[in-house]
Order: C-alpha cells, then sequence, then structure tokens
C-alpha cells in the first residue's frame, strides 16, 4: 500500500522524471538517498513501469489529433488489429472499450490529406465514428 510520501513521490516524478534525488527528497521532506531507496522500491514493486518524454506533436509535424470510435463488422477482430498494428506511425493508443464502440482509436496525422487516407483503408475492417481534437486543455 502506498502511504502519503509515496504517493508525493510519483506525483514529484510525474511533474519532472529527471528530477535529482536530492531535489526530490527536499520536496517530499526526506534525504536524497532515503528519496533513491523510495523510488527504487516503486520501480522494483512495479507502481513505476517505466520512464518517458513528452514530445510536441505539432513541432514534429503532426497537426491533426483524432480519436476514432471503431465500430467492428463481426466478432472476428483479427483483421482489424493487425491492420492497427501495422500503423504505427499513426496510431498513439488502442483501448478495448465497453459503451459506444469496440475499440477507441487514439491517432495523430500530419494533414487531413494522410488522415483522410487512413480512414480508407480503416474503413475495409471496421465502421467508425471521428472525433477531432480541437485544443489540449
Amino acid at each position: 500500500m502506498l502511504d502519503h510520501t509515496d504517493m508525493h513521490i510519483l506525483e514529484e516524478l510525474s511533474k519532472n522524471s529527471r528530477i535529482k534525488m536530492k531535489e526530490l527528497g527536499e520536496k517530499v521532506h526526506l534525504t536524497g538517498q532515503a528519496a533513491a531507496s523510495r523510488v527504487a522500491k516503486l520501480e522494483d514493486s512495479g507502481v513505476i513501469e517505466g520512464y518517458t518524454i513528452k514530445v510536441n506533436d505539432v513541432k514534429m509535424g503532426y497537426s491533426v489529433h483524432a480519436l476514432i470510435n471503431i465500430y467492428t463488422k463481426d466478432t472476428h477482430h483479427q483483421p482489424y488489429l493487425s491492420f492497427v498494428k501495422k500503423q504505427e506511425k499513426y496510431v498513439i493508443n488502442n483501448y478495448k472499450i465497453s459503451g459506444d464502440g469496440c475499440y477507441l482509436l487514439e491517432c495523430k496525422f500530419s494533414s487531413n490529406e494522410s488522415l483522410d487516407q487512413f480512414l480508407i483503408e480503416l474503413n475495409k475492417h471496421v465502421n467508425y465514428k471521428l472525433s477531432i481534437v480541437v485544443n489540449k486543455q
């Protein structure tokens, strides 16, 4: 079970995973060594699964962010899943969901033209409903 200090450590690491352990310790009222020990325990227990970077998609050339509700045409989803696996250039996440649709596909595209081409190919496997992200709050 995580205590208040562990939760505070996770909060600070989520803001800046490159923080120095001494600085982290100061923020959570521990020594740098104690903070490092806590982080190691969180990693060993699987609470912290890894570290990542945040990339600016627009500066990387991806100006279109799309959320696509997927409606499979039958109970055999493998053709869709195979298609998605080959589209890693565009696909951010593919969530299997309950509710409205079978999957929620989160994608990024460099242009409306590349989105349109993706949707043409996608429609060979499934039906969909498209939403475009206008602004990330």
